[in-house]
């Protein structure tokens, strides 16, 4: 459904009853329809100068983007400049060796939200009703819920996101930790293990394929042989893995945000990948 974002009042312009006792009605209405074209005019006139302002401050950002990015691509030249690479030499080590490139810029969040809501919105935000107020329910519920919320949410999606995106990092780190497990039995048996090829499940998938792909559950994480449930794992294993959950969580950054979300998902991601190239830094270091 589109959103319209500027309306231009009055929309009728000769749609109106005319007074009693009008002495010329094609005057009056002439007249009316007159002062409905001026109020047209003056609203364009207003929505015309929010849309310049918009476009002044687009135009002042990347404006400030772009002497920020010059800055540093002037500074990368000078510092280019004065390599020499017959004299200092890199070893492939080395390179290897040094940590990957992080970047310092702000990731932009709540880009709709309260503060920076249109002017026009704004206006169309403030002339709708008001929800109920389910709010005054809220102490007599047994679950303590706002009572809000079942009728109006805002933050329903953004919660569902936050949900879908924490439960995949926590999976892509279980399985991280089942390979570890596979690759530390394979080694300390010395033999090659078999593969079993797990068996299809249409009704599964066609269930799956019924989710949207933002909301679908991680299917990819299969339950390991070399991993035991619960109930016969060992009092020792259960405490170094409630430790470790511990230490990661220590070193996870606090917070619900985006940034915060998305920062644990590349962290786990990125861990992933500095593993899986280190085969091949021992074979260029040999």
């Amino acid at each position: 459904m589109p959103l319209v974002k500027r309306i231009i009042e009055p929309r009728y312009l000769c749609r109106g009853a005319l007074p009693d006792g009008v002495a010329s009605e094609l005057e009056c209405v002439t007249n009316s329809t007159l002062a409905a074209v001026i109020k047209q005019l003056g609203g364009l006139s207003r929505h015309a100068e929010d849309i310049f302002g918009e476009l002044f401050t687009e135009a002042n950002s990347f404006y400030l983007r772009m002497n920020s990015l010059q800055e540093r691509v002037d500074l990368l030249a000078v510092k280019v400049t004065q390599l020499d690479s017959t004299v200092e030499e890199v070893s492939l080590q080395d390179i290897n060796m040094r940590k990957a490139f992080r970047s310092s810029a702000v990731q932009d969040q709540q880009v709709v939200s309260r503060s920076s809501i249109l002017n026009p919105v704004l206006e169309m935000y403030q002339h709708c009703d008001k929800p109920p107020p389910l709010n005054i329910l809220t102490p007599y519920r047994d679950d303590k819920k706002d009572g809000l919320k079942f009728y109006t949410d805002p933050s329903y999606f953004f919660n569902l996101w936050k949900e879908k995106m924490l439960q995949a990092t926590e999976n892509k780190r279980k399985e991280k930790r089942r390979q570890k497990e596979q690759k530390h039995v394979e080694e300390s048996s010395g033999r090659e293990v078999k593969k079993v090829r797990k068996a299809r499940n249409r009704r599964q998938e066609w269930n799956l394929m019924a989710y949207d792909k933002e909301l679908r559950p991680d299917a990819r994480v299969t339950p390991s042989p070399y991993h035991t449930s619960d109930d016969s794992m060992s009092p020792d294993r259960k405490v170094q893995e409630q430790r470790e959950q511990e230490e990661a969580k220590k070193r996870e950054p606090t917070g619900n945000d985006v940034a915060t979300i998305l920062s644990r998902r590349i962290a786990v991601e990125y861990s992933e990948s500095e593993e899986e190239s280190e085969p091949e830094d021992q074979e260029w270091s040999d």
